[in-house]
């Protein structure tokens, strides 16, 4: 019988260990607490993508998105492409910088804008990205800069 409960000892023994071993990544922990101006706030959302312009309605969008492929198109001659909404005023122009690049199975290329929309001008710099056959997206978009 001491025997049996020997067993039964070892087996219960392996059991409650086995669940003892639980591995916790402490990196982003420690980077928060070590570093508070590194942490960031995590949430379930989808980030939303960059926009061109606040000052851009959706018929202006779907004009300067249809010039910004025609600037971007890695077939192109590479010059600035206008676009105008004669409804509403705005207009603006793509020029692209650079060649494009592959990035994650992506076509991307650099690209310079000018808006003018609702009183207000901005000039831009960003990137934008496509697949194959979808159209272009952008992925960054910041107030231009020399540098």
């Amino acid at each position: 019988m001491s025997r049996l409960a020997a067993l039964f000892a070892s087996f219960a023994g392996t059991g409650a260990l086995s669940g003892c071993a639980i591995a916790v990544p402490t990196s982003s922990f420690s980077a928060k607490w070590d570093k508070p101006e590194a942490a960031q706030d995590v949430t379930g959302s989808i980030p939303r993508p960059p926009t061109l312009s606040r000052a851009l309605d959706a018929e202006d969008m779907r004009r300067a998105v249809a010039a910004l492929g025609t600037a971007l198109d890695p077939q192109g001659s590479g010059a600035s492409v206008n676009w105008d909404n004669p409804q509403t005023g705005a207009k603006g122009s793509f020029t692209p910088v650079g060649q494009a690049y592959p990035l994650e199975g992506k076509i991307c290329r650099a690209f310079l804008a000018d808006v003018a929309a609702k009183e207000t001008e901005e000039r831009l710099q960003g990137a934008a990205c496509r697949e194959k056959t979808a159209e272009w997206a952008l992925t960054e978009v910041k107030p231009f800069r020399k540098g």
